[in-house]
Parts: structure tokens; sequence; C-alpha cells
């Protein structure tokens, strides 16, 4: 870890390029980030040297402070991450007058978290590239912003049905031969709602844009007045697919912000679930990608390990997705010997047939001819969309916060992390596959070392505005949980960003040139969370 020895040069670079930093600021940590708060015209300046000196956007987000901690005020933050240290800026703009600089302009990920303040708050990004609705979908109106104080938790229109929002501006393109493919947003398969707008001419797609939000669940208006409990609770269903990551970020910053020690068996026992998420997803994923081609046996192997693999968990954890087994202070449930002995016993098994099935899975060539090439993401576009996970270590980007962040318990251990420099649908199959190998002998390890003591730590009522950032590698990538506590312990603001955030746009860009037939699997490669997205 740096311990921020870059810091220096940074501030020296904002100073030349006059961004003005609030040198008394009360604030200048949250958990392990490091806080600058600026002048608010100063907002946009901040963001070009940040990218200049290759910081990554990692998520932003906005708080209604009260008056007691800063009056009528809209509260923005933007997280950074560099070198293994966290940065958050931070600027404060009146509720009456919401008007900011855009941080979209040096980096093209932080689009869709603009829009969504945007939507949410009212804040006007003065030079945003794309000032359309986001998140809304007409369900308010032109001067209702859901997630301000003063609007009501169940919305102002009692049983009014929202209007349709057909009047979406998509790209349109005219010219001999281009045509429009309009799919979704309800889908024939089980998925979840989502728009995806193509522009192609014969097979081959010239453009994609899509339209979510069709699910926005209010996830951050409902986390408002409860307790930490019920906070993780409801963090561990942002998606329900990853909710050890999000239980386990959520819980990382509440910890944060009420000075609590989590028992290191305790973490040991999060990394296993969280390692167990990664390989039981992952499974999913190869077998789906497979069958997106037509590839059925691939289809049905994979999806009957992770069965059995969902079923262990069910029996030595409690729930087969290992929901709300993470908790404030440590974690629900503890496991015997016995239950060791039965998780270890399962790694030899899942490792043979791996090495026995993805062989066929690279030496078929109709799987190949189907798979190489296709959905290319060069390394320069994944790390501008700031890309994680498997979309990114596809695509060359060497990022994972088990590493990079080195929080317990994996500070203990080395962590591999294998990239590929192909950005197809292929790399990000692969990267699938070595991770489910990486992740049972780590878990072995987890298991092996696991520690004696308490596996829950006794909940104090958090300090008020105390705030925590929590920040865990899940296993579609980095996933962030930001929380400030209320005068009560209870919850003032939660935001949970998904990594889908980031390549839901990705999707958008690596599917051009390719023939429509060929979307389903480049979206497979992809899976962002709908549910991760529309908060």
């Amino acid at each position: 870890m740096s311990a921020f020895d870059w810091l220096p040069e940074l501030l020296e670079r904002f100073k030349a390029d006059y961004v003005l930093i609030h040198e008394d600021a009360a604030v200048t940590t949250v958990g392990r980030a490091r806080v600058l708060e600026l002048d608010a015209e100063d907002w946009g300046r901040a963001a070009g040297v940040a990218a200049k000196f290759n910081l990554r956007w990692a998520g932003g987000w906005a708080d209604q402070l009260t008056d007691q901690l800063g009056g009528d005020k809209l509260q923005i933050n933007a997280c950074l991450l560099h070198q293994g240290d966290v940065l958050l800026l931070r600027t404060r703009v009146p509720v009456t007058t919401p008007v900011l600089p855009s941080h979209t302009l040096h980096y093209p990920g932080a689009d869709r978290m603009e829009r969504h303040t945007q939507d949410m708050y009212g804040v006007v990004f003065s030079d945003h590239p794309d000032p359309r609705r986001w998140a809304r979908h007409h369900a308010w109106g032109e001067n209702e912003y859901p997630l301000r104080a003063e609007f009501p938790r169940m919305g102002t229109r009692g049983d009014m049905p929202a209007r349709t929002d057909d009047n979406y501006r998509f790209l349109q393109a005219q010219g001999a031969g281009l045509y429009e493919i309009p799919v979704g947003p309800v889908h024939a398969g089980i998925i979840e709602p989502g728009h995806f707008r193509f522009t192609a001419v014969g097979e081959q797609v010239l453009n994609l844009e899509q339209r979510l939000g069709y699910v926005h669940k209010g996830i951050e208006k409902i986390a408002v007045g409860r307790d930490a409990v019920g906070a993780a609770r409801l963090a561990g269903r942002v998606s329900g697919d990853s909710t050890v990551a999000f239980t386990w970020a959520a819980c990382m910053a509440m910890e944060q912000a009420a000075g609590v020690e989590v028992p290191l068996r305790a973490n040991y026992l999060r990394a296993i679930m969280a390692e167990r998420e990664r390989v039981a997803n992952h499974l999913g994923d190869i077998g789906a990608i497979c069958n997106d081609v037509g590839f059925a046996f691939a289809f049905y192997q994979f999806s009957r390990l992770r069965e059995d693999w969902q079923r262990l968990s069910r029996e030595v954890f409690g729930h087969r997705l290992l929901m709300d087994c993470v908790v404030p202070g440590g974690v629900a449930r503890d496991i015997d010997a016995a239950a060791v002995a039965q998780l270890r016993a399962a790694f030899a098994p899942m490792k043979r047939e791996m090495r026995e099935l993805m062989p066929i899975l690279y030496d078929n060539p109709s799987l190949e001819d189907r798979l190489i090439t296709t959905g290319f993401l060069s390394e320069s576009l994944a790390r501008l969309l700031g890309a994680t996970g498997y979309v990114g270590k596809a695509s060359n980007c060497d990022l994972d916060a088990r590493r990079d962040l080195a929080y317990s318990p994996y500070d203990r251990f080395k962590i591999k992390v294998h990239v590929f420099q192909d950005g197809d649908v292929l790399a990000r199959m692969r990267v699938r596959a070595d991770e489910i190998l990486i992740s049972l002998d780590l878990i072995d390890e987890l298991l092996a070392g696991l520690p004696n003591g308490d596996v829950r730590a006794e909940w104090p009522m958090p300090a008020a505005g105390s705030e925590g950032l929590g920040i865990v590698e899940g296993w579609r990538g980095e996933t962030l949980v930001y929380v400030r506590f209320a005068e009560d312990g209870k919850i003032a603001r939660l935001f949970a960003r998904d990594p889908s955030w980031f390549t839901w746009p990705a999707l958008e860009q690596l599917i051009h040139g390719n023939i429509v037939p060929d979307f389903p699997v480049c979206n497979k490669s992809v899976n962002g969370s709908y549910s991760g997205h529309d908060l």
C-alpha cells in the first residue's frame, strides 16, 4: 500500500490548476478514504487533474445535510482510487440552486451516476453531455426529486399510475439500409426488464443504446431511518446474486462509522462466503455463455455443479445464496469442525470436474468460432469506462480490491489475479474459470487457518454524523457502499454502487461491429445486474 505517497504531488497539481482545497475542513477521513473538500466551481477542474494523474473514478453520490451539518445544502461526493488508496472528493451546493460542473467530460463512467443524482436530487451538472432523464422514467414530476428529505417515502401520487416514458429520445440514424431493432424492456426469459435499442445494417450492429431503471426499488429512500441490522439486510437485497458482497460492504462501512473491530474469525467466515458466492455465480455464467451459442452440454454440466455448490452453502450456512449471513459486527452463525471438513471435502471433486470440462470448451472449434473475437472491449476503453471484475480483467485491467485494498482477512494471503489481453467473450469466460480455481484454493487456505474466537462484536450506538465507506471485491467486481448515521443511530444516507454501473456502458461499446445474433452471448459475458443498477 502506498499510504498516499502520491497525494502531495496531486495537491500541487490541483493548485497549479486553481483548484481550491479547504484546508480547514472538519472531516479529513471517511474510513480509509482521505477527504478533500473543494469549492463547487472547482469540481470539474479537479476531475480533470485527477484523470491526468490516472486516478480511477469509482462512484459518485449526493447527500442532503441537516441544519446541524451544513444547512440547506446538498453534499456531492466522488470516490477515486489510486495505488491502493481511496480519495473522496467532496463539495456542497445550495438546495435552491444545485449547479455543478460535470465529471463525465473527464470520466465517461460517471455519466449515469451523475444523471441518477440529477434525477433523484435535482442537481444540475451544467456541462454534462447528456442531460436526459435516466432513473426517473416520468414516475415523478419535473420538480419532484424523490431523494430530497422533504419528499415522502410513499410518493405524492397515491394509486395513480406513472406516465409511460414514451418520449425518451434515443439516438436516431438515417441512411440507406439502416434500421432499428427495439428489444425489451419485457423479455421472453426470466431476466429483469431493460430496453435495448439497436441500429443495424444487415446483421451488423452499428450502435446500441440502453434504457434501464425499470426495476427501481427506492433502496436509497427506504434505507433512511433503519438501524444497522435493517440496513445490512436491505443492502443484501440490492442485487440478490451479490448479497454477500453488498452486505459485507455495507457492514464494513457501518463498522468504520461505529468504530467496531470485527473479530478475525468473523472476517475469515465472511471471506469464505464471498468466495463461495464468486464460485457459484461464475459456474452459472460459464454454462449460460455456452448455452447462448447452442452448446447445451456445458449449460447442463455447470448448472449441475452450481446447484451442488449452493446446496452445500444452504446446509452449512443456512441459505443457498448466503443471504443475511453477514451481519453488523460479524456473521450470523459459526461453523464447527464437521462443517469445515464438509466444505473442504468438496474442493477436490470440483477441481477435477473443472479440469475435465474446461478443455472441452477451449478445444471445441464451433464454440471457439462463436466466442473468439466476439464482443471485443479494448483495454483503453475498459479503463476509460471504469470496468472492473471479469470484464476489466479480460481487457488487461489488473484490478482486484482483495489485493489492492488488502482488507481483512485478505491482507494475510497472496491474492492471485489473472488478466487477459484478448478482451473478447472467451477471455471473459476464461477469467471466470480461473477465478473458480483460485477461489477454491483460497477457501481451502481460509478454512485451514480459521482462527478461534468470537464471530460477532457487540454493536454500539454510532455517533451522529459518523460515516463509513466499504469497498469489497464481489464476484462481478468492485462493490462500494457509503453510509452516514443520524443522531439516533439510524441510517441518514446509504448509497450502494454495483460494478454494473460501469459494465453496462461497456456492453454498449463492445457490441459494435458484431452481428445481431451475437448480442445474447455478449450480454451474458458481461452479465450486468439490472437490480444492482436500478436502486
